[in-house]
C-alpha cells in the first residue's frame, strides 16, 4: 500500500509540473511576441520605418508608397535625391516638419509634397570659360560674364548637319534657364551652386561643335584648335576639387559626335558620357551600363498634322543618303544592289546639298517604311528623321544602342532586321509587303505618340528630348553612387593616392 501511495504522489507531481511548464511557455511566448512588435514599430519593419532617418528620404518614401499600391506609378523616374552622402565629412540630415518639406518641394519643383511627384535632378555645372562653350558660337562675353544674358539674344547654333549633334547646347541652355527668376515649370533638371547638393556634375564643353569647326589643323599650327581645347579642358577639370574627390565618377560630359572628345576621352572616361553610340569606343571606356545614349536632333521637318494613311504613302521602302561607307557601312552598298530595281523602293544617294533636306522630308512623308542602315558607326540621324516623319523605321544595325530603351519598347514602332537576313534576296521587300494596313497603322500611331521624346527645343517642354536625357542620367545616379561608396571602403586604411581618387585610374579595374 505504501508503494501505491508513493506512486500516486509522484504522478500528481508530474501533472503539476507539466501544467506549470506549459503556463510558463505561454507567458514567455506572449512576452516574446510583444517584444518583437515593439522592435518592429521602433526600427525594423519597412511598414514602420521613418523615412526621415534615411539618406535620400524622398526616394525611399516614393518607393515605399509605390510598393504599398496606394499611389499609381508616374511615367517620370524620381531623382536619386541629395548627393550630400557622396562627399567627405557628411553632415547629418536634419528632419524637417511637413510644412517645411512642402515649401522646399514647391521651391524646387513647383509641385506639392506628394512623394510620387517628379523630383528634379540637381546638377552642379562648372563655370568653364566661354572658349569651351558659347565662345565657339562667336559669342563675346561682356566683362567677367561667363554665360549669355537670356534677356538679350541667345547665341544660335549653326544649322545643317551640325545640328544633329547639338545635344550639349540644349542641355546647357536648360540648366541656365533653371536659374532664371521665373524658370520654366516643366523641367527635369535644375542647376545648383553647391556641388555637395548635386546628383551629378556637368562639364559644359561643346565637344561636337569643337570637332566640326576646329578639328582641321592649319599649316602654321602644331595642333588643331580642337585638340588644344581638349588638352586645356582636361587640365582644368582634373584640377577641380570635385573631380579629385570622386576621380570623375560623378561627372557628366557630352561627346555626341563619334569623333568628338577624341583626345580627352582617355583622361575623362571615368565620367558618364552622353553619346550617340559606342561604335568608336573600347568597351572598358564606354558602355551601356556606364553611359547614356542620346538621340540625334532630326534635321528634316517634323510632320505636323499628319493625316496620311497606309494607302496615301505610295513608297514602300525609302533610303536617301551616303551609300558607300567604311567599317560596318558596307551593308548599304550591298542593299543598294539588291533593291535598286524594285519599283516601289526609293534607294538613292543623297546629301544636304541642292535642297537635299527638303527632298528627304518629302520622300519620308510619302513612304510607309524608312531604312536606317548602319554607316561608319552603328547609329545615324536617319532613324530620328524617320520618327519625325512617322515613317516606320526598319533598323539594320546589329550593334545599335537606342535612347531611353530601358523605359521605351522600340519594337512597338520599329522593325529590326539582322544584317545577315537583310542581305538575303527579296527578304526586306517580302517582309515589309507582308505588313498589312492595320499593323502598319498601329505603328504609325505609336510614332506620333513618341515623337515628342526626340524633339529638342528651348525652353524645354514636358517629356521632350532634353528632359528625357536628364531622366536617363538620373537613372544612372544610383549606380554611380554605389561605385563611389565602394571605392571608399578602405579609405581610412589606405592612402588616397593608393585608392586612385587623386589620379585617373586604369579602365581595366575602375568599374
Amino acid at each position: 500500500m505504501g508503494i501505491a501511495m508513493a506512486e500516486r504522489n509522484v504522478s500528481s507531481l508530474a501533472v503539476i509540473t507539466r501544467k506549470s511548464l506549459f503556463f510558463l511557455f505561454i507567458v514567455a511566448s506572449t512576452l516574446f511576441i510583444l517584444s518583437w512588435v515593439f522592435v518592429l514599430r521602433s526600427t525594423g519593419s519597412p511598414r514602420f520605418i521613418d523615412h526621415k532617418l534615411l539618406p535620400n528620404s524622398k526616394l525611399n518614401a516614393a518607393i515605399g508608397s509605390r510598393s504599398s499600391g496606394s499611389e499609381s506609378q508616374k511615367d517620370v523616374e524620381p531623382s536619386t535625391g541629395n548627393r550630400a552622402i557622396l562627399v567627405d565629412n557628411e553632415e547629418e540630415e536634419k528632419p524637417s516638419s511637413s510644412s517645411q518639406e512642402k515649401e522646399a518641394s514647391q521651391a524646387n519643383n513647383g509641385v506639392g509634397c506628394n512623394t510620387d511627384e517628379k523630383v528634379v535632378l540637381k546638377v552642379f555645372m562648372y563655370d568653364l570659360p566661354p572658349e569651351f562653350h558659347f565662345g565657339l558660337l562667336n559669342w563675346k562675353p561682356q566683362g567677367r560674364s561667363v554665360w549669355p544674358d537670356f534677356h538679350t539674344k541667345i547665341p544660335a547654333y549653326p544649322g545643317g548637319l551640325n545640328l544633329q549633334h547639338s545635344i550639349e547646347y540644349w542641355l546647357t541652355l536648360d540648366l541656365l534657364a533653371s536659374e532664371l527668376p521665373n524658370p520654366p515649370n516643366a523641367r527635369a533638371a535644375m542647376r545648383v551652386r553647391n556641388a555637395s547638393e548635386a546628383d551629378i556634375i556637368f562639364i559644359p564643353f561643346f565637344s561636337s561643335l569643337s570637332y566640326n569647326r576646329f578639328s582641321k589643323r592649319n599649316p602654321h599650327q602644331k595642333k588643331s584648335s580642337n585638340k588644344v581645347l581638349q588638352d586645356k579642358l582636361v587640365e582644368y577639370v582634373t584640377a577641380q576639387k570635385e573631380w579629385k574627390r570622386s576621380g570623375g565618377r560623378d561627372h557628366l560630359i557630352v561627346a555626341h559626335h563619334p569623333n568628338s572628345l577624341l583626345d580627352a576621352r582617355m583622361s575623362l572616361w571615368p565620367a558618364t558620357f552622353i553619346l550617340s553610340d559606342f561604335g568608336r569606343y573600347p568597351p572598358n571606356v564606354a558602355n551601356v551600363e556606364k553611359d547614356v545614349i542620346a538621340p540625334y536632333k532630326h534635321v528634316i521637318k517634323s510632320y505636323a498634322n499628319d493625316s496620311s494613311t497606309f494607302d496615301s504613302r505610295p513608297t514602300l521602302l525609302y533610303f536617301q543618303g551616303a551609300i558607300y561607307r567604311k567599317d560596318g557601312g558596307f551593308v548599304r552598298q550591298e542593299l543598294f544592289y539588291l533593291l535598286q530595281d524594285e519599283k516601289d523602293v526609293h534607294f538613292t544617294f543623297g546629301s544636304v546639298q541642292k535642297d537635299g533636306i527638303n527632298k528627304a522630308s518629302q520622300g519620308m512623308h510619302t513612304s510607309k517604311f524608312c531604312l536606317n542602315i548602319a554607316g561608319d558607326t552603328p547609329s545615324s540621324n536617319r532613324l530620328f528623321d524617320a520618327i519625325a516623319s512617322h515613317c516606320v523605321p526598319v533598323i539594320i544595325s546589329d550593334d545599335i544602342e537606342l535612347p531611353y530603351e530601358d523605359v521605351l519598347d522600340y519594337s512597338e514602332f520599329c522593325i529590326f532586321v539582322r544584317t545577315r537576313d537583310a542581305l538575303k534576296q527579296n527578304f526586306l521587300v517580302n517582309l515589309t509587303r507582308n505588313i498589312g494596313r492595320d499593323e502598319w497603322t498601329q505603328m504609325w500611331k505609336k510614332l506620333q505618340e513618341v515623337q515628342k521624346f526626340y524633339e529638342f527645343q528651348f525652353p524645354s517642354r514636358e517629356g521632350d528630348a532634353v528632359q528625357m536625357i536628364w531622366q536617363a542620367v538620373a537613372r544612372r545616379v544610383p549606380a554611380i553612387r554605389m561605385k563611389l561608396h565602394k571605392s571608399r571602403r578602405f579609405s581610412r586604411t589606405v592612402s588616397r593616392k593608393e585608392t586612385g581618387l587623386s589620379r585617373i585610374p586604369s579602365p581595366s579595374n575602375f568599374w
